[in-house]
C-alpha cells in the first residue's frame, strides 16, 4: 500500500517521554517511540515533531506565578524534550535537527519555514521546541502553526488513547470510538481533541488531523498508509 502522506507533523506529549515514571525521561520509553519515529522516516517520510512539556512542567498548576512567566517556564521544557528526542533518534541513526522558536543559538537553530523545509527535504527530522514562543498558547496550537507552515500533509496527534471517543473509555466500557469527525462538531461539542484555538486553525486551513495511540508505537509508520487505526479530524 502506498504511503497516503508524504510530510507530517507529529505532536507528542510531554508525559509520553516519562512513561509510568510520571516525570522525567524514561529512557526504554523513549527510545521506542523514537523506534516508531524511525520506522516512519524509513518509509521515506518528511517528519516534523512538536513535544510537549508536561513531564517537567504544566502551567496551569504552576499556582500563583504569573501565566507569562508559567508559560515561559513551559516553552523551556519543550526545549529540554526536543534535545533529548534529537540524541535519541540520533543514537537510532536517523538524522535530526533542534529548532527553536526563541533564539538560542547554542541550542538549536532558531525556527524558519524555509530553514526546516530545507532540512525536511534533506531526509532529516526537525523538532520544534519552544512552543509558539508565546504565552498564552498551547502546543497543541503550535503543531498546528508549524504544520501549516512547513506545509505538511496532515497533523498526527500521538496519544495515551486509540482515538477519540463520546466519552472517557476508561470510565465507560460502553464508549464509542468515533472513526472520523468535523472540526466544527469538535468546536461545538466541546470534545477534548484539542484546545478551540488549535481546531479553529485546523478548519480554517484546511489541515487534517489523526489521532491515535502513541502506546503502540509502530502505529506511527502505520497511519502513513491506514488513517484508519485512529480518528481522522477533518472539515468535510
Amino acid at each position: 500500500m502506498a504511503a497516503k502522506y508524504k510530510r507530517i507533523l507529529l505532536k507528542v506529549s510531554g508525559e509520553a517521554l516519562a512513561g509510568e515514571k510520571g516525570t522525567g525521561f524514561d529512557q526504554e520509553t523513549m527510545s521506542s517511540i523514537c523506534a516508531g519515529i524511525k520506522a516512519a522516516w524509513e518509509q521515506k517520510a518528511q517528519i516534523g515533531i512538536v513535544v510537549g512539556g508536561g513531564n517537567f512542567w504544566r502551567g496551569r498548576t504552576s499556582g500563583e506565578m504569573d501565566r507569562t512567566c508559567a508559560d515561559k517556564i513551559g516553552m523551556l521544557a519543550t526545549v529540554m524534550n526536543s534535545l533529548a528526542l534529537a540524541d535519541c533518534l540520533a543514537q537510532q541513526g536517523v538524522p535530526a535537527r533542534v529548532m527553536t522558536s526563541v533564539a538560542m543559538p547554542q541550542v538549536g537553530e532558531t525556527f524558519t519555514a524555509e530553514g526546516a523545509i530545507r532540512e525536511l527535504e534533506q531526509d532529516r527530522v526537525v523538532i520544534f521546541g519552544g512552543g509558539t514562543g508565546c504565552p498564552f498558547f498551547s502546543t497543541d496550537t503550535a503543531s498546528v502553526l508549524r504544520a501549516l507552515e512547513i506545509k505538511a500533509d496532515v497533523m498526527f496527534k500521538a496519544t495515551m488513547v486509540d482515538g477519540v471517543y463520546d466519552k472517557d473509555p476508561k470510565k465507560y466500557p460502553d464508549a464509542v470510538k468515533y472513526d472520523t469527525l468535523t472540526f466544527s462538531r469538535v468546536l461545538e461539542e466541546r470534545l477534548a481533541v484539542m484546545d478551540g484555538t488549535a481546531a479553529t486553525l485546523c478548519r480554517e486551513n484546511g489541515l487534517p488531523i489523526l489521532i491515535f495511540d502513541l502506546l503502540q508505537p509502530e502505529n506511527i509508520a502505520k497511519a502513513l498508509e491506514d488513517p484508519s487505526i485512529g480518528t481522522l479530524v477533518i472539515e468535510e
